[in-house]
Protein backbone atom coordinates (compact mmCIF):
# COMPACT_ATOMS: atom_id res chain seq x y z
CA UNK A 1 0.00 0.00 0.00
CA UNK A 2 2.95 2.28 1.11
CA UNK A 3 4.69 1.50 -1.95
CA UNK A 4 1.92 2.36 -3.91
CA UNK A 5 1.03 5.62 -2.77
CA UNK A 6 5.22 6.70 -2.97
CA UNK A 7 4.35 5.69 -6.48
CA UNK A 8 1.85 7.85 -6.72
CA UNK A 9 2.80 10.67 -5.30
CA UNK A 10 6.12 10.21 -7.98
CA UNK A 11 3.99 10.29 -10.91
CA UNK A 12 1.59 13.09 -9.73
CA UNK A 13 5.46 15.33 -8.77
CA UNK A 14 6.34 14.47 -12.49
CA UNK A 15 3.18 15.68 -14.18
CA UNK A 16 3.11 19.00 -12.09
CA UNK A 17 6.87 19.28 -13.08
CA UNK A 18 6.09 18.21 -16.54
CA UNK A 19 3.68 20.71 -16.70
CA UNK A 20 5.31 23.58 -15.21
CA UNK A 21 7.99 23.16 -17.61
CA UNK A 22 5.93 23.04 -20.73
CA UNK A 23 3.73 26.05 -19.17
CA UNK A 24 7.33 28.15 -18.82
CA UNK A 25 8.14 26.72 -22.72
CA UNK A 26 4.27 28.53 -23.68
CA UNK A 27 5.10 31.79 -21.70
CA UNK A 28 8.39 31.85 -23.72
CA UNK A 29 6.86 31.24 -27.08
CA UNK A 30 4.26 33.78 -26.06
CA UNK A 31 6.55 36.47 -25.69
CA UNK A 32 8.32 35.56 -28.96
CA UNK A 33 5.44 35.42 -30.74
CA UNK A 34 4.31 39.42 -29.24
CA UNK A 35 7.79 40.44 -29.37
CA UNK A 36 6.68 39.56 -33.70
CA UNK A 37 3.74 41.24 -33.33
CA UNK A 38 2.07 37.68 -34.01
CA UNK A 39 -1.29 37.00 -32.13
CA UNK A 40 -1.32 34.21 -29.41
CA UNK A 41 -5.17 32.73 -29.24
CA UNK A 42 -5.15 33.27 -26.03
CA UNK A 43 -8.27 33.57 -24.06
CA UNK A 44 -10.38 36.57 -23.64
CA UNK A 45 -9.54 39.02 -20.89
CA UNK A 46 -11.08 38.20 -17.75
CA UNK A 47 -13.41 41.86 -16.51
CA UNK A 48 -14.81 42.30 -13.15
CA UNK A 49 -18.47 43.52 -12.23
CA UNK A 50 -18.00 47.17 -11.00
CA UNK A 51 -21.36 47.37 -9.57
CA UNK A 52 -23.75 45.43 -7.09
CA UNK A 53 -23.91 44.65 -3.79
CA UNK A 54 -20.25 44.16 -3.08
CA UNK A 55 -19.70 47.49 -4.66
CA UNK A 56 -22.62 48.77 -2.28
CA UNK A 57 -21.18 47.08 0.61
CA UNK A 58 -17.79 48.75 0.28
CA UNK A 59 -19.35 52.42 -0.40
CA UNK A 60 -20.80 51.87 2.70
CA UNK A 61 -17.68 50.71 4.52
CA UNK A 62 -16.08 54.21 3.18
CA UNK A 63 -18.14 56.21 5.25
CA UNK A 64 -16.17 55.20 8.10
CA UNK A 65 -13.24 56.91 6.81
CA UNK A 66 -11.78 60.11 8.54
CA UNK A 67 -10.33 62.85 6.72
CA UNK A 68 -9.80 66.40 7.00
CA UNK A 69 -12.75 68.71 6.35
CA UNK A 70 -12.88 68.96 2.72
CA UNK A 71 -11.58 65.75 1.66
CA UNK A 72 -14.24 62.84 0.66
CA UNK A 73 -13.36 59.37 -0.42
CA UNK A 74 -15.36 57.28 -3.17
CA UNK A 75 -14.98 53.94 -4.61
CA UNK A 76 -12.86 54.14 -7.68
CA UNK A 77 -12.61 50.95 -8.98
CA UNK A 78 -13.17 47.08 -7.56
CA UNK A 79 -9.86 44.86 -8.15
CA UNK A 80 -9.14 41.62 -6.78
CA UNK A 81 -5.58 41.71 -4.82
CA UNK A 82 -4.95 45.09 -5.60
CA UNK A 83 -1.58 46.16 -4.79
CA UNK A 84 0.75 48.89 -6.29
CA UNK A 85 -0.77 51.49 -9.29
CA UNK A 86 0.68 53.19 -12.24
CA UNK A 87 -1.62 56.19 -13.96
CA UNK A 88 -1.28 56.21 -17.32
CA UNK A 89 -1.28 59.64 -19.65
CA UNK A 90 -4.01 59.43 -22.20
CA UNK A 91 -6.61 57.58 -21.15
CA UNK A 92 -6.27 58.11 -17.91
CA UNK A 93 -5.84 54.06 -17.37
CA UNK A 94 -4.74 52.67 -13.85
CA UNK A 95 -2.68 49.79 -13.98
CA UNK A 96 -3.19 47.81 -10.72
CA UNK A 97 -0.38 45.21 -10.21
CA UNK A 98 -0.87 41.85 -7.48
CA UNK A 99 1.02 39.42 -5.74
CA UNK A 100 -0.83 36.97 -7.64
CA UNK A 101 -0.84 35.95 -11.49
CA UNK A 102 -2.79 39.29 -12.72
CA UNK A 103 -2.55 43.15 -13.35
CA UNK A 104 -5.29 44.71 -13.98
CA UNK A 105 -6.51 47.54 -16.25
CA UNK A 106 -9.18 50.08 -14.84
CA UNK A 107 -10.46 52.70 -17.07
CA UNK A 108 -12.95 55.84 -16.26
CA UNK A 109 -14.61 55.65 -19.82
CA UNK A 110 -16.82 57.93 -19.34
CA UNK A 111 -15.07 60.38 -16.98
CA UNK A 112 -17.65 60.13 -13.69
CA UNK A 113 -14.51 59.44 -11.37
CA UNK A 114 -15.10 55.56 -11.36
CA UNK A 115 -13.79 53.01 -13.30
CA UNK A 116 -16.00 51.49 -15.83
CA UNK A 117 -13.92 48.49 -16.86
CA UNK A 118 -11.77 46.52 -14.69
CA UNK A 119 -9.66 44.21 -17.32
CA UNK A 120 -7.34 41.30 -16.99
CA UNK A 121 -4.00 43.25 -18.89
CA UNK A 122 -1.96 40.80 -21.22
CA UNK A 123 -3.39 37.56 -20.06
CA UNK A 124 -0.96 35.80 -22.87
CA UNK A 125 1.64 36.78 -20.68
CA UNK A 126 1.93 34.15 -17.31
CA UNK A 127 2.69 36.85 -14.74
CA UNK A 128 4.51 35.46 -11.21
CA UNK A 129 4.04 38.39 -8.56
CA UNK A 130 3.36 41.09 -10.98
CA UNK A 131 3.59 43.87 -8.31
CA UNK A 132 5.54 46.68 -9.33
CA UNK A 133 4.15 48.64 -12.13
CA UNK A 134 5.52 51.89 -13.38
CA UNK A 135 4.33 53.75 -16.36
CA UNK A 136 6.45 56.36 -18.30
CA UNK A 137 6.23 59.70 -19.76
CA UNK A 138 6.55 58.30 -23.43
CA UNK A 139 3.88 55.44 -23.21
CA UNK A 140 6.28 52.81 -21.67
CA UNK A 141 4.67 49.89 -18.77
CA UNK A 142 7.12 48.31 -16.96
CA UNK A 143 5.87 45.34 -14.78
CA UNK A 144 8.41 44.36 -12.07
CA UNK A 145 7.84 40.62 -10.71
CA UNK A 146 9.28 38.15 -8.57
CA UNK A 147 12.41 37.39 -11.06
CA UNK A 148 11.94 39.39 -14.59
CA UNK A 149 10.77 42.50 -15.67
CA UNK A 150 8.79 43.42 -18.54
CA UNK A 151 8.11 46.34 -20.89
CA UNK A 152 5.08 47.14 -22.80
CA UNK A 153 5.52 49.76 -25.36
CA UNK A 154 2.39 51.55 -26.07
CA UNK A 155 0.34 49.64 -23.44
CA UNK A 156 -2.25 51.91 -23.44
CA UNK A 157 -2.97 51.15 -27.57
CA UNK A 158 -2.92 47.42 -27.32
CA UNK A 159 -4.69 47.38 -23.82
CA UNK A 160 -7.97 46.65 -25.19
CA UNK A 161 -6.57 43.35 -26.89
CA UNK A 162 -5.47 39.66 -25.10
CA UNK A 163 -2.25 40.46 -26.86
CA UNK A 164 0.18 43.38 -25.98
CA UNK A 165 3.88 44.04 -27.30
CA UNK A 166 5.98 42.49 -24.31
CA UNK A 167 9.48 43.03 -23.99
CA UNK A 168 11.88 41.03 -21.11
CA UNK A 169 14.42 43.63 -20.83
CA UNK A 170 15.48 41.48 -17.78
CA UNK A 171 14.68 37.81 -18.49
CA UNK A 172 12.88 35.10 -16.13
CA UNK A 173 15.74 34.18 -13.73
CA UNK A 174 18.35 37.21 -14.07
CA UNK A 175 16.49 39.87 -11.84
CA UNK A 176 17.93 37.59 -9.12
CA UNK A 177 19.69 34.20 -8.68
CA UNK A 178 17.28 31.59 -9.26
CA UNK A 179 18.40 29.54 -5.86
CA UNK A 180 17.52 33.13 -4.03
CA UNK A 181 13.91 33.16 -5.21
CA UNK A 182 11.68 32.90 -2.25
CA UNK A 183 7.73 33.30 -1.34
CA UNK A 184 8.58 36.00 1.12
CA UNK A 185 9.41 39.91 0.15
CA UNK A 186 9.16 38.87 -3.24
CA UNK A 187 6.54 42.31 -3.93
CA UNK A 188 9.15 44.05 -6.03
CA UNK A 189 8.49 47.75 -6.61
CA UNK A 190 9.98 50.13 -9.92
CA UNK A 191 10.22 53.67 -10.72
CA UNK A 192 11.50 55.56 -13.50
CA UNK A 193 13.80 58.27 -12.53
CA UNK A 194 14.41 61.88 -13.42
CA UNK A 195 17.81 60.42 -15.20
CA UNK A 196 15.29 58.29 -17.32
CA UNK A 197 16.59 54.92 -15.65
CA UNK A 198 14.28 52.29 -13.96
CA UNK A 199 14.90 51.98 -10.19
CA UNK A 200 13.30 48.57 -8.64
CA UNK A 201 13.76 47.49 -4.82
CA UNK A 202 14.78 44.36 -4.07
CA UNK A 203 13.27 42.54 -0.91
CA UNK A 204 15.66 40.15 0.85
CA UNK A 205 13.50 37.13 1.64
CA UNK A 206 14.77 36.38 5.23
CA UNK A 207 13.55 38.10 8.84
CA UNK A 208 16.89 39.32 9.54
CA UNK A 209 19.75 38.66 6.66
CA UNK A 210 22.12 35.93 7.34
CA UNK A 211 25.45 36.33 7.57
CA UNK A 212 26.38 33.99 4.79
CA UNK A 213 24.29 35.70 2.48
CA UNK A 214 25.30 38.98 2.47
CA UNK A 215 28.26 39.28 -0.05
CA UNK A 216 25.98 37.80 -2.14
CA UNK A 217 23.12 39.88 -1.78
CA UNK A 218 25.25 43.11 -1.83
CA UNK A 219 26.56 41.84 -5.43
CA UNK A 220 22.85 41.91 -6.80
CA UNK A 221 21.35 43.84 -4.84
CA UNK A 222 19.20 41.75 -2.40
CA UNK A 223 18.05 44.10 -0.15
CA UNK A 224 18.99 46.93 -1.19
CA UNK A 225 17.77 49.19 -4.76
CA UNK A 226 18.91 48.94 -8.04
CA UNK A 227 18.99 51.12 -11.01
CA UNK A 228 19.05 50.07 -14.84
CA UNK A 229 18.63 51.37 -18.00
CA UNK A 230 15.12 50.95 -19.68
CA UNK A 231 16.17 48.25 -22.04
CA UNK A 232 17.72 46.49 -19.10
CA UNK A 233 20.97 47.31 -19.69
CA UNK A 234 23.80 48.86 -17.15
CA UNK A 235 22.29 47.31 -13.87
CA UNK A 236 24.02 48.56 -10.78
CA UNK A 237 23.37 48.60 -7.15
CA UNK A 238 22.63 52.03 -5.50
CA UNK A 239 21.64 51.26 -1.87
CA UNK A 240 22.17 48.42 0.63
CA UNK A 241 21.04 47.52 4.16
CA UNK A 242 17.56 47.83 3.05
CA UNK A 243 15.19 44.77 4.66
CA UNK A 244 12.39 44.85 2.69
CA UNK A 245 11.44 48.49 0.59
CA UNK A 246 7.70 48.20 -0.99
CA UNK A 247 7.19 51.78 -2.16
CA UNK A 248 9.70 54.64 -3.58
CA UNK A 249 9.46 57.75 -5.28
CA UNK A 250 11.43 60.78 -6.77
CA UNK A 251 11.05 64.10 -4.70
CA UNK A 252 10.14 65.90 -7.74
CA UNK A 253 11.90 69.56 -6.70
CA UNK A 254 15.39 67.87 -6.31
CA UNK A 255 15.17 64.44 -7.65
CA UNK A 256 16.19 62.67 -4.15
CA UNK A 257 15.09 59.22 -3.99
CA UNK A 258 12.62 58.31 -0.86
CA UNK A 259 11.97 55.32 0.18
CA UNK A 260 10.02 53.02 2.88
CA UNK A 261 11.16 50.22 4.63
CA UNK A 262 9.56 47.36 6.66
CA UNK A 263 11.25 46.55 10.31
CA UNK A 264 12.43 43.23 11.74
CA UNK A 265 9.22 41.00 13.46
CA UNK A 266 9.65 39.44 16.79
CA UNK A 267 11.73 41.56 18.68
CA UNK A 268 7.97 43.19 20.70
CA UNK A 269 5.19 45.41 19.49
CA UNK A 270 6.95 48.52 19.36
CA UNK A 271 10.20 48.02 18.49
CA UNK A 272 11.62 48.99 15.46
CA UNK A 273 10.19 51.38 14.09
CA UNK A 274 9.26 51.76 10.52
CA UNK A 275 11.12 53.74 8.33
CA UNK A 276 10.64 56.65 5.81
CA UNK A 277 13.84 57.18 4.16
CA UNK A 278 15.82 59.69 2.03
CA UNK A 279 18.44 58.96 -0.37
CA UNK A 280 21.53 61.80 -0.16
CA UNK A 281 23.61 59.89 -2.93
CA UNK A 282 24.43 56.68 -4.28
CA UNK A 283 25.69 53.63 -2.77
CA UNK A 284 24.69 54.47 0.68
CA UNK A 285 24.05 51.92 3.24
CA UNK A 286 20.64 52.05 5.38
CA UNK A 287 21.37 49.48 8.20
CA UNK A 288 20.04 45.85 7.74
CA UNK A 289 20.71 43.54 8.99
CA UNK A 290 22.44 45.12 12.32
CA UNK A 291 19.94 47.71 12.25
CA UNK A 292 16.26 46.35 12.97
CA UNK A 293 14.35 49.77 12.41
CA UNK A 294 15.93 52.86 13.48
CA UNK A 295 18.92 52.94 15.34
CA UNK A 296 17.22 49.53 17.20
CA UNK A 297 19.89 46.78 16.58
CA UNK A 298 18.72 43.19 15.89
CA UNK A 299 19.33 40.63 17.92
CA UNK A 300 21.07 37.99 15.90
CA UNK A 301 23.90 41.28 15.00
CA UNK A 302 23.40 43.22 18.37
CA UNK A 303 27.14 41.86 19.74
CA UNK A 304 28.88 42.41 16.62
CA UNK A 305 30.64 45.45 15.46
CA UNK A 306 29.39 47.16 12.82
CA UNK A 307 32.16 47.29 9.46
CA UNK A 308 34.03 50.67 9.00
CA UNK A 309 32.77 50.59 4.98
CA UNK A 310 29.23 50.63 6.08
CA UNK A 311 29.33 52.40 9.23
CA UNK A 312 30.92 55.65 7.14
CA UNK A 313 27.86 55.32 4.19
CA UNK A 314 25.08 54.51 7.14
CA UNK A 315 21.93 57.12 6.74
CA UNK A 316 19.08 57.36 8.88
CA UNK A 317 16.06 57.25 8.71
CA UNK A 318 13.90 60.70 8.00
CA UNK A 319 11.02 59.52 9.83
CA UNK A 320 10.45 56.45 12.33
CA UNK A 321 6.90 55.42 11.75
CA UNK A 322 5.07 53.15 14.07
CA UNK A 323 6.46 49.64 14.56
CA UNK A 324 4.66 47.46 12.31
CA UNK A 325 2.31 49.57 10.64
CA UNK A 326 4.07 48.15 7.48
CA UNK A 327 4.40 50.98 5.35
CA UNK A 328 4.48 50.71 1.84
CA UNK A 329 3.75 52.58 -1.32
CA UNK A 330 4.36 56.68 -1.54
CA UNK A 331 4.02 59.28 -3.89
CA UNK A 332 4.84 63.21 -4.02
CA UNK A 333 1.15 65.14 -4.27
CA UNK A 334 2.15 67.68 -7.34
CA UNK A 335 -1.24 68.35 -8.38
CA UNK A 336 -3.38 71.66 -7.87
CA UNK A 337 -6.85 70.13 -6.50
CA UNK A 338 -5.63 69.88 -2.66
CA UNK A 339 -4.90 72.97 -0.77
CA UNK A 340 -1.71 74.43 -1.37
CA UNK A 341 0.04 72.99 2.38
CA UNK A 342 -0.06 69.27 0.61
CA UNK A 343 2.18 70.37 -2.19
CA UNK A 344 5.15 68.18 -2.19
CA UNK A 345 4.10 66.26 0.33
CA UNK A 346 4.82 62.64 0.86
CA UNK A 347 1.26 60.57 0.78
CA UNK A 348 2.15 56.92 1.78
CA UNK A 349 0.42 53.91 3.10
CA UNK A 350 -0.02 51.69 5.72
CA UNK A 351 -0.46 48.32 5.68
CA UNK A 352 -1.02 47.18 9.08
CA UNK A 353 0.20 44.34 10.89
CA UNK A 354 0.58 40.97 10.42
CA UNK A 355 1.45 39.37 13.74
CA UNK A 356 1.07 42.77 16.65
CA UNK A 357 -0.88 42.38 19.64
CA UNK A 358 -2.51 45.33 18.94
CA UNK A 359 -2.85 45.95 15.45
CA UNK A 360 -1.84 48.98 14.09
CA UNK A 361 -1.84 50.94 10.85
CA UNK A 362 -4.65 50.35 7.99
CA UNK A 363 -4.27 54.05 7.37
CA UNK A 364 -2.36 56.83 4.56
CA UNK A 365 -0.17 59.07 6.23
CA UNK A 366 0.93 62.52 5.10
CA UNK A 367 4.61 63.57 5.86
CA UNK A 368 5.56 67.48 5.08
CA UNK A 369 8.97 68.38 3.79
CA UNK A 370 10.90 71.61 4.90
CA UNK A 371 12.63 74.30 3.00
CA UNK A 372 15.54 71.93 2.69
CA UNK A 373 13.66 68.69 1.27
CA UNK A 374 13.89 66.82 4.64
CA UNK A 375 10.92 65.51 6.33
CA UNK A 376 9.41 68.32 9.09
CA UNK A 377 6.28 66.47 9.95
CA UNK A 378 4.24 63.39 9.74
CA UNK A 379 0.54 62.93 10.60
CA UNK A 380 -2.47 60.59 9.39
CA UNK A 381 -4.66 61.50 6.59
CA UNK A 382 -7.11 58.98 6.22
CA UNK A 383 -7.70 56.51 8.73
CA UNK A 384 -10.77 54.11 9.58
CA UNK A 385 -9.87 50.85 8.32
CA UNK A 386 -9.13 49.14 11.16
CA UNK A 387 -11.69 48.94 13.67
CA UNK A 388 -11.83 49.54 17.72
CA UNK A 389 -11.98 45.81 18.63
CA UNK A 390 -9.00 45.82 16.10
CA UNK A 391 -10.50 44.13 13.02
CA UNK A 392 -9.24 45.19 9.73
CA UNK A 393 -11.62 46.27 7.07
CA UNK A 394 -9.34 47.16 4.37
CA UNK A 395 -5.48 47.13 4.12
CA UNK A 396 -4.33 49.99 2.14
CA UNK A 397 -1.06 49.06 0.40
CA UNK A 398 -0.13 52.06 -2.55
CA UNK A 399 -1.75 56.21 -3.24
CA UNK A 400 -0.66 57.49 -6.53
CA UNK A 401 -1.87 60.89 -7.60
CA UNK A 402 -4.74 60.35 -10.61
CA UNK A 403 -5.00 62.76 -13.64
CA UNK A 404 -7.29 65.35 -12.08
CA UNK A 405 -5.17 65.72 -8.91
CA UNK A 406 -7.21 63.49 -6.63
CA UNK A 407 -5.27 60.79 -5.41
CA UNK A 408 -5.76 56.98 -5.64
CA UNK A 409 -5.53 54.21 -2.50
CA UNK A 410 -5.18 50.45 -2.82
CA UNK A 411 -6.35 47.76 -1.11
CA UNK A 412 -5.53 44.85 -1.55
CA UNK A 413 -7.44 43.26 1.62
CA UNK A 414 -11.05 44.41 -0.29
CA UNK A 415 -9.72 43.97 -3.62
CA UNK A 416 -10.68 47.97 -4.55
CA UNK A 417 -8.81 51.45 -5.12
CA UNK A 418 -10.46 54.25 -3.99
CA UNK A 419 -10.30 57.85 -5.35
CA UNK A 420 -9.72 60.56 -2.27
CA UNK A 421 -10.58 64.19 -3.99
CA UNK A 422 -11.26 67.27 -2.04
CA UNK A 423 -14.13 69.70 -2.46
CA UNK A 424 -13.60 72.36 -0.16
CA UNK A 425 -12.18 75.93 -0.45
Amino acid sequence: MRTSTLRASAACLALAVSSGSAFAKGDEQNLEKLGAFKRTDAPPMQRVEQGGKYADNLAKMLTRIKLPAGFKIELFAIAPDARHMAVSRNKGTVWIGTRKSTVWSATDRDMDHAADTVEEFSPSVKFDIPNGVCYSDDGFLFIAERNRVLMFPAAEFFMEGSDTVAVPIVKQGELIPPDEESYNHTARVCALGPDNKLYISLGQPHNVAPADKLALYAKWGIGGIIRMNRDGSEREVIATGVRNSVGHAFNPKDGSLWFTDNQVDGMGDEIPPGELNRMPETGMWFGHPYYGGGEIRTNEYKDQEIPAELAAKYVKPQVEMAAHAADLGMMFYTGSMFPAKYRNAIFSAQHGSWNATKPRGARVMVTYLDDEGNAASTEPFAEGWLTDDGYYLGRPVDVKQYIDGSILVSDDKAGAVYRISYEGN
